[in-house]
């Protein structure tokens, strides 16, 4: 079963845009010359600096009225449904579609790869993820599977009601996911996300704890699609360009969506992965983000620690896990690893024309990178060491 799912991905294969790295892609830090936070990075400033996650993307733009997408994150390389991973979910505001989540809030683990795609593609993320299961090895006896599939809406630049997403494609960005560097911008899920009144899309980034806190690392992958009044590192950008939510009554629409993924291989359980998923939400507000009536801002938080996945075949599970006195500065990364994933997903983005020739200008970089080194200057970083 598992080589026809592959085979018919792969016929679709040439009808979409895979995975692929763009080396000249610049980011935030590429255009200030500094990033935000006081946190190291990992390697690639990326979710896959965590040991094991992987992501793939498949980016859908085969007419002028497609721009939509999947993304999706594997947690580990073993099998998923046999090594459960520790996890939990936060909601930040509920306007949403987040499958899967009260059988993590129940048991405190998922089992899948968890994949992000537009509104009205919730079922075929379902039906990819449960497919695509079912056929690993090892799962031959399974006979419940619980999906966990996230969403925004891009309704705006893509032809939503046409659901354009299929099981295969869910498959092959299942297929394609791996390590690396992360593209970033108006690709796999964030084709044609909107946020704060400009582009929005997929944004990642990682810190990275001191070994004297144990060297863990913490990385974050978001789809932003929500609105507010911008901030960047403390820099009032949505003012500076007179874009934001309510300018016209008090231009932009706040209402939206954000999904966040955060991923450690810091021992922590389900409950403690609970606190780090609502200070993700924290980093979302210091982006100005305010999780409006409309918004369906949610967090899935994992742990990938190799000695805490779950083995349902034994007796009894015996986890090694942090004191909650040790918790504090997994907050913090997952706080700054949040926000600058979510700048990220704006720095990465480009003008996109989409449906009936909407047109959605990327965020002025130029003007955000100035007005950021600006700033930094004024409060004297620049002079210390």
């Amino acid at each position: 079963m598992k080589r026809t799912l592959i085979a018919a991905a792969a016929v679709l294969a040439f009808m979409s845009i895979p995975h692929d790295m763009d080396a000249q892609q610049k980011r935030m830090r590429d255009w200030c010359g500094f990033g935000p936070g006081v946190m190291k990075t990992g390697q690639y400033n990326a979710i896959t600096d965590v040991p094991g996650v992987k992501v793939g993307q498949v980016t859908l733009r085969r007419t002028d009225d497609m721009r939509t997408g999947v993304t999706a994150i594997i947690p580990h390389d073993g099998n998923l449904f046999q090594l459960k991973t520790p996890a939990a979910a936060y909601v930040g505001n509920g306007f949403g579609k987040l499958a899967g989540t009260t059988q993590i809030m129940e048991l405190g683990n998922i089992e899948t790869p968890v994949i992000l795609t537009n509104t009205l593609n919730v079922a075929e993320g379902i039906s990819g993820v449960v497919d695509w299961t079912l056929a690993q090895p090892g799962n031959e006896n399974v006979r419940s599977v619980n999906a966990v599939v996230g969403e925004t809406n891009d309704g705006g630049l893509n032809n939503i009601r046409a659901r354009y997403v299929t099981r295969e494609d869910v498959i092959q960005a299942i297929e394609s996911a791996k390590g690396g560097p992360v593209e970033e911008g108006c690709v796999g899920a964030g084709s044609g996300t909107v946020a704060f009144g400009v582009k929005g899309g997929i944004g990642t980034s990682s810190r990275v704890l001191p070994q004297s806190m144990g060297g863990y690392t913490v990385g974050v992958i978001v789809q932003s699609n929500y609105g507010g009044v911008l901030e960047i590192d403390g820099v009032p950008i949505g003012q500076m360009t007179q874009n934001y939510s309510y300018r016209s009554r008090i231009i932009a629409d706040v209402d939206g969506s954000c999904m966040i993924v955060v991923a450690t291989d810091a021992p922590v359980d389900a409950r403690n992965l609970e606190r780090m998923a609502k200070r993700a939400i924290m980093g979302l507000a210091k982006t100005g983000g305010i999780a409006s009536n409309g918004s369906g801002d949610y967090v899935i938080a994992m742990s990938v620690c190799p000695e805490n996945l779950i083995d349902d075949s034994k007796k009894f599970y015996t986890p090694t896990l942090l004191h909650n006195d040790d918790m504090s500065a997994l907050f913090m990364a997952t706080i700054e690893a949040t926000e600058e994933a979510l700048w990220d997903s704006l720095f990465c983005a480009e003008d996109t024309v989409g449906m009936n020739g909407k047109t959605v200008k990327a965020l002025d970089k130029q003007l955000a990178a100035d007005a950021l080194k600006k700033a930094r200057k004024a409060s004297g970083l620049d002079r210390k060491k």
